[in-house]
C-alpha cells in the first residue's frame, strides 16, 4: 500500500521508472508521449546529459548553502544570464523553488515597494478572469478561476478582475482585433479609476493564458495599452511567465513578443526543464533601489531560496535554449505541429479554435463550432479526454472550465522544443484516436 498522497486521491497514478527524449516509460513498460511537458515544464525533453551533468558537479562541489550567509556561483551567473537577455529595465532576480513562490514574492515586493515609496495606501491588486497564478494563498487569491478559487474564497484576500483578452469568445463580429484589444483594457482604467487612481498597486496578468484557457495569447496592441494605463496611475504591472516563458512561445520572455517590459516578471517550469525545482522574480532597478536605500531588506524568504544546485541546472537549461538554438527550432516545430493540427482538426465539428504561439497550443473542444457552444459541465469532457489519452500513449494537459471556470473544455500542448516532425504526427494521431473515443458519441457526426 503507498503512503503517498495523490493528486487524485481515488485514481492514484501509475508509476513512472524512466524517460527518455520526449517519452516517460511507466512500470509495465509502456511509453508514453509527453504531449504536455507535463505541465509546460520539459521543454529540452528527458535525459538530457548536459543538464545532468551539471546537477552532478554542482552536487558534489557545493549541494547548499543558505542565502542567509551565502550566494554561490550559480546562481550569481544565472541572475547575469537572465538579465543580459531579460525586458529593459529589469536588473535583480529572486530565485525560488517555483511558480507559485515566484508570483507570493511579486505580490509581497509590489506591496513593500509602495510602502517605501511613500504610498502605503496603495493595497489593491487587479488580475484577469480565468488566470492562474498559482496555488500559495496569495498566488489563489490572485488567480481568476472560480473552480480553483471556491472554497478558499472566506480565506483569500480582496482581489478584483476584470476581463481577459480572449477574442475567440469576446471579440464582436463587427470589432477589428485591435479595437477589440482597446476595449479589453480599458477595464483596467475604468477599474482602477473605480478602486481609487492612488489606491491600486499592481496588475498581474499571463501574457499568454496557459491552464485556465488553454494557450490565449492576446490580441495585438493590448498589452501595450496595459503598460500605459499602469504607468499613467502608478501601477506595477506583474506578468506571469511561469508557464509560457523561458522560450516556450519562441521567445526567451514570453512578453518580448508584445513589445513591453513588466516592473516585476515571474518564471518557472521551463527554467528548471523538470531537473530541478526552480522558479525566478525578476523585477526593475526602480523597485530595487527603493527597498535598498529604505530599509534595505525585503521581508520574505523560504530555506531554499537560490539553492545552488537548482540554479545549476537552471543556468544549464538556458544555456542550452540559447546555444542549441532552441528558440528557432521551437518557432520551426511550432509552424510543423500547427499545421498538423490544423490538416486534422481545422474543420472538425467538435474543435472551435486552435490558438497559441510557438510550442503552447490549445485547442478548444465546443458542442456546435459555428455557435461556439460549449459541452455540458456535467459531461466531463477534459476528464475523459485526459483519460482516454493518456491510454492511447499521449501525455496532455485537458482542463474544463474553459470559459468561467464551469463551462468550456479545452487541451493545452506543450511539448519540448526537441519535438520532431514524427513526434508531432504520433502526437496528431493519438489525439485523433482520443477525439473520436470521447466525441463521437455526444450527439452529432464526427
Amino acid at each position: 500500500m503507498s503512503h503517498v498522497f495523490p493528486r487524485q486521491i481515488n485514481a492514484p497514478p501509475i508509476k513512472a521508472v524512466a524517460s527518455e527524449g520526449c517519452y516517460i516509460i511507466g512500470e509495465d513498460g509502456k511509453h508514453y508521449l509527453d504531449g504536455s511537458g507535463g505541465a509546460a515544464v520539459s521543454c529540452l525533453g528527458h535525459g538530457d546529459v548536459q543538464i545532468i551533468e551539471a546537477i552532478k558537479q554542482q552536487t558534489e562541489a557545493l549541494a547548499f548553502a543558505h542565502t542567509g550567509f551565502f550566494t554561490s556561483a550559480p546562481a550569481e551567473e544565472l541572475a547575469d544570464l537572465l538579465i543580459k537577455h531579460a525586458p529593459a529595465g529589469l536588473d535583480r532576480v529572486y530565485f525560488v523553488s517555483g511558480g507559485s513562490e515566484a508570483v507570493e514574492a511579486a505580490i509581497k515586493l509590489a506591496r513593500q515597494f509602495h510602502v517605501e515609496n511613500g504610498e502605503p495606501q496603495r493595497r489593491h491588486i487587479i488580475a484577469r478572469r480565468q488566470s492562474y497564478h498559482g496555488n500559495t494563498l496569495g498566488a489563489l487569491a490572485v488567480g481568476g478561476n472560480q473552480w480553483r478559487r471556491a472554497q478558499f474564497e472566506p480565506i483569500l484576500i480582496d482581489v478584483t478582475h476584470i476581463s481577459p483578452c480572449y477574442e475567440y469568445v469576446d471579440r464582436k463580429a463587427d470589432e477589428t482585433a485591435v479595437d477589440y484589444g482597446q476595449r479589453a483594457a480599458q477595464e483596467l482604467e475604468d477599474e482602477i479609476l473605480r478602486l481609487g487612481p492612488d489606491k491600486v498597486m499592481a496588475f498581474v496578468a499571463e501574457p499568454v493564458v496557459g491552464a485556465t484557457m488553454g494557450a490565449v495569447p492576446a490580441v495585438e496592441g493590448y498589452f501595450k495599452r496595459i503598460r500605459n494605463i499602469c504607468d499613467t496611475y502608478g501601477v506595477l504591472l506583474i506578468l506571469d511567465e511561469v508557464m509560457c516563458g523561458m522560450g516556450r512561445t519562441g521567445h526567451l520572455f514570453a512578453c518580448d513578443a508584445e513589445g513591453i517590459s513588466p516592473d516585476i516578471l515571474c518564471i518557472a517550469k521551463g527554467l528548471g526543464a523538470g531537473y530541478q525545482p526552480i522558479g525566478a522574480m525578476l523585477c526593475s532597478k526602480t523597485i530595487y533601489d527603493t527597498i535598498g536605500s529604505g530599509t534595505g531588506f525585503f521581508q520574505h524568504g523560504h530555506t531554499y531560496l537560490a539553492h545552488p544546485v537548482a540554479c545549476a541546472a537552471g543556468l544549464a537549461v538556458v544555456n542550452a535554449i540559447l546555444d542549441r538554438k532552441l528558440l528557432k527550432a521551437a518557432n520551426t516545430r511550432s509552424a510543423q505541429l500547427f499545421a498538423a493540427l490544423n490538416g486534422a482538426f481545422g474543420q472538425n465539428p467538435y474543435i472551435g479554435d486552435i490558438r497559441g504561439r510557438g510550442m503552447f497550443i490549445g485547442l478548444e473542444i465546443v458542442k456546435d463550432r459555428e455557435t461556439k457552444t460549449p459541452f455540458e459541465p456535467g459531461l466531463g469532457i477534459a476528464a475523459k479526454v485526459k483519460k482516454a489519452a493518456f491510454e492511447a500513449g499521449l501525455i496532455c494537459y485537458p482542463m474544463s472550465g474553459t470559459r468561467d471556470g464551469k463551462t468550456g473544455d479545452h487541451v493545452l500542448l506543450a511539448p519540448a522544443f526537441t519535438f520532431s516532425e514524427q513526434h508531432s504526427s504520433e502526437l496528431v494521431e493519438k489525439l485523433e484516436a482520443t477525439f473520436f473515443s470521447v466525441l463521437s458519441g455526444t450527439g452529432r457526426s464526427y
